[in-house]
């Protein structure tokens, strides 16, 4: 039996049992009682500790099932993750799935399909009246085993979208949206991001990714083009900002 731990050491044991892969992404850590006799500490310095983890992103308490581990080693984001070859790598659903997919664990889409009429932005990056329906709009909140890591959006022209795959409300598109764009015949050449590194999340925001509203969240406003100029999609993405690495390689002149 260890000597009495404060709460600050309680969680540096347990952060390192999490990184270490003793208590795996998604699984529940022992119940409050059990670290307590194990730690040889109050119930309540054990409630700190994980109040700490949980400030960090490490973990997340369920109503009713206990502590979830939530720490997933940060996702690179990097150009190399919308080739095809990497969108369609064993068969996945778009860049998401197979980066999931490779960390060992399962992604889920939760997908809401509708004509919609796009922001203000949106319209003008897609070069469409302002004010009117002429969108379709896929909402995707995406899981990884279980855990909210990301909510996008993607808006494309109705002149493109409809009655196509892409009205379908489910991940059934083999290399996702881009995959399903260049096999309507509109493969794009190139693609700009703008990222807002850090900011507070809403309250739905928050609720949806199943985040405090003291953890920071990472902006990106995806733009894929035709090699004719032509503007096919807009996606915003929005992550827990502990979820993400980014990296950009480009010339220097």
């Amino acid at each position: 039996m260890p000597e009495k731990l404060g709460f600050r050491e309680i969680a540096a044991t347990l952060r390192a049992d999490i990184m270490s892969g003793l208590y795996p992404t998604a699984t529940l850590l022992p119940s409050e009682p059990e670290l307590a006799q194990r730690y040889g500490a109050s119930r309540s310095l054990v409630n700190r500790a994980m109040s700490v983890l949980a400030a960090e992103g490490l973990v997340r308490p369920r109503q009713g099932r206990g502590t979830i581990v939530t720490w997933l080693p940060p996702m690179l984001h990097s150009p190399d993750r919308y080739r095809r070859a990497a969108r369609e790598h064993n068969g996945a659903k778009g860049a998401f799935d197979s980066e999931v997919r490779a960390l060992g664990l399962e992604p889920t889409h939760e997908i809401t399909v509708e004509h919609a009429e796009p922001p203000a932005n949106v319209a003008d990056a897609l070069g469409l009246p302002r004010g009117e329906v002429n969108c379709l709009v896929r909402r995707r909140r995406l899981l990884a085993s279980g855990i909210p890591v990301r909510l996008n959006s993607t808006w494309i022209p109705l002149s493109i979208a409809s009655n196509t795959v892409l009205e379908e409300p489910a991940p059934v598109i083999k290399g996702g949206v881009k995959s399903a764009l260049a096999d309507l015949g509109y493969p794009q050449s190139e693609a700009r991001e703008r990222i807002v590194p850090s900011r507070l999340p809403t309250e739905d925001e928050a609720q949806a990714l199943e985040i405090s509203r003291d953890r920071t969240v990472t902006d990106i406003v995806h733009t894929g083009h035709t090699a004719d100029g032509q503007t096919v999609e807009v996606t915003t993405t929005l992550a827990p900002a502990h979820y993400l690495v980014i990296e950009h390689t480009f010339p220097l002149t």
